[in-house]
C-alpha cells in the first residue's frame, strides 16, 4: 500500500476518532444531543452547497463543502454505531459492493452496448436487488426530492414501460390544455385560500408545472437547473438594480416601477 493509501486512510480514522470524541461525555454539548431526525436539514443543506460549489467552479470551496458532507455521513453512522445498528466501515463495506455488483461489466464479463446499455442493465440490477421490496414502477424515488427534479424523474420511469407521448406534440399540447383549465378557474375572479376554489386553482397550477417538466424531458432539458439558472439571472438582474439605484443616492422602493423597470432592461 502506497505512502498516500496510509496517509488517506489515517486523515478517515481520525475523523471517525474526532466523531467519537464529540459524542462522548467530556465531548460537545450540541453533538451529544443530536438523532438522526435532528441532523436532516443539515444533509439537505450541505448537499445543496455542494451543488452551489460545483457551479461557482472553484474547487476549493467544492473540496471543502465535500468535506461538510462526509461529516454529515460520518456523523449518521456513529448514532447507527452507538445504537448497534452499523458501522461507518459497514457503510463503507456496502458501497464496495454495491459499485462491483452494479458494474459486471467492469468487474465481471458482461457485456453492454454503450452508455444507454450501462443504464439498461443498472436498472435490472436493481429491480432483482430489491425484488418485492417496489410494488410500483414509481417505487424507488425519494418524496423529499425538489418538485420538478421528483416530477421529471417520476416522467422517466412512466416512459420506461411505455406511458408516454410519441413525440413532442403532445406534451405541448397538454401544456396549453392544462393552462387552458387553470384560466377557467380564474373566469370567476381571484378565489379566497383555503375554499375549494382555491385547491382547484392550486391543482390546475401544480398539473401545468408537471406538463411544462414533461416538455422539458423531450427536449432534453433539465427543468430543476433550468429554474436554477432562471433564478440566479433574475438575482445578478435585481442587484443591479439596486447597485444603479444606490449610484443615483436612491433605494428601490424609492423608484416607481417604470423606473424599475428601465433599469431591468438595462440589466439584460
Amino acid at each position: 500500500m502506497s505512502e498516500q493509501a496510509v496517509s488517506d486512510i489515517t486523515s478517515l480514522e481520525r475523523l471517525l476518532e474526532l466523531m467519537v470524541k464529540l459524542r462522548s461525555e467530556d465531548g460537545c454539548p450540541w453533538d451529544r444531543e443530536q438523532t438522526h431526525q435532528s441532523l436532516r436539514p443539515y444533509v439537505v443543506e450541505e448537499t445543496y452547497e455542494v451543488l452551489e460549489a460545483i457551479d461557482s467552479q472553484s474547487s476549493d470551496k467544492l473540496c471543502e463543502e465535500l468535506g461538510d458532507l462526509l461529516l454529515q455521513v460520518v456523523f449518521h453512522a456513529q448514532l447507527a454505531a452507538e445504537a448497534g445498528q452499523f458501522t461507518m466501515r459497514d457503510v463503507i463495506r456496502g458501497i464496495n459492493e454495491k459499485l462491483i455488483r452494479r458494474h459486471p461489466h467492469v468487474f465481471g464479463d458482461v457485456v453492454v452496448n454503450g452508455v444507454s446499455g450501462v443504464l439498461d442493465n443498472w436498472e435490472k440490477i436493481k429491480k432483482v436487488e430489491k425484488g418485492d421490496e417496489r410494488r410500483s414502477a414509481l417505487d424507488g424515488i425519494p418524496k423529499d426530492l425538489p418538485g420538478l427534479q421528483r416530477a421529471e424523474k417520476l416522467q422517466n420511469k412512466a416512459a420506461k414501460v411505455g406511458f408516454d407521448w410519441g413525440n413532442l406534440e403532445g406534451p405541448l399540447e397538454k401544456v396549453k390544455e392544462e393552462f387552458a383549465e387553470f384560466e377557467a378557474v380564474l373566469q370567476g375572479g381571484i378565489p379566497e385560500p383555503n375554499t375549494d376554489a382555491w385547491d382547484r386553482l392550486e391543482d390546475e397550477f401544480g398539473d401545468i408545472l408537471f406538463s411544462l417538466v414533461n416538455v422539458g424531458r423531450f427536449l432534453k432539458i433539465n427543468s430543476e437547473l433550468a429554474l436554477r439558472r432562471t433564478i440566479s439571472k433574475f438575482i445578478s438582474r435585481f442587484e443591479y438594480m439596486e447597485q444603479a439605484a444606490a449610484s443615483q443616492g436612491k433605494k428601490l422602493e424609492d423608484l416607481t416601477l417604470e423606473q424599475m423597470d428601465e433599469l431591468w432592461q438595462q440589466a439584460k
